[in-house]
């Protein structure tokens, strides 16, 4: 069965540049899919580039910019598709989320359904992030964690490995989070599907190239979304 990882960019082309060729080194066999808004900065033309050196390595573009759990619902949508695909790994494009983690992630991922690259984690942590930054995600977290019960210290995190017949259980017709709120309720879509979580510590570290995507919407959207998804049927 195969392993697909699902990268979501928009204006990501350095980065993206950076990050495939180490996600090949340590994962040589996993395929890679780059979901891309349409980039004006030529990250779907970079992509192509490198498809040509890598085999396993595809892009699906949106025509538009449509939030992020737009973005990896139309991924999901199309990877899970395939009967083949065994296992879906979600991770950020601005190498944040460094692939020397994704060995321990895919083992441990033989034994639970959901395994998490987690900052919150005995081990796990963050780098360059100044202190309120560090502050506001660490509560951030507790809230989402005490608002809906779910058995996780990081309830925030992108770096995902997921086994693909339990995504293919969840109907994202019923989530309707755009922004970063899309990871807490994904997560929660999941724990109530009964999932078996696993949390692997990595140290995430602080985007090199482009520019953070975080807004006060997105920020509004996180507070808001854990009592949602705890009074939802």
């Amino acid at each position: 069965m195969k392993t697909v990882i699902i990268i979501p960019t928009y204006n990501e082309k350095e980065n993206i540049a950076t990050l495939v060729p180490l996600i090949f080194a340590v994962v040589c066999d996993a395929h890679v899919v780059v979901a891309d808004d349409n980039s004006p900065d030529g990250t779907g033309e970079a992509v192509r580039e490198l498809a040509a050196r890598y085999r396993n390595l595809s892009l699906l573009s949106r025509a538009e910019k449509d939030g992020f759990g737009k973005a990896y619902l139309n991924a999901f949508k199309h990877v899970l598709a395939a009967p083949d695909v065994g296992k879906v790994v979600m991770m950020d494009a601005d190498l944040s989320h460094h692939p020397k983690y994704l060995p321990e992630m895919l083992k441990q991922s033989e034994t639970h359904d959901t395994v998490v690259g987690s900052r919150y984690t005995a081990g796990g942590g963050t780098s360059g992030w100044e202190l309120w930054r560090r502050t506001v995600s660490f509560c951030g977290n507790l809230y989402c964690r005490t608002v809906t019960g779910m058995p996780l210290h990081d309830c925030t995190a992108g770096f995902m490995a997921i086994k693909a017949p339990l995504l293919r259980r969840i109907d994202f017709s019923k989530m309707d989070t755009a922004g970063y709120a899309f990871l807490m309720e994904l997560k929660h879509a999941l724990y109530k599907a009964g999932a078996s979580f696993y949390e692997v510590p990595i140290i995430f570290a602080n985007r090199t190239e482009g520019v953070s995507k975080m807004s006060a919407d997105i920020f509004k959207e996180g507070i808001i979304a854990p009592w949602k998804m705890r009074f939802k049927k």
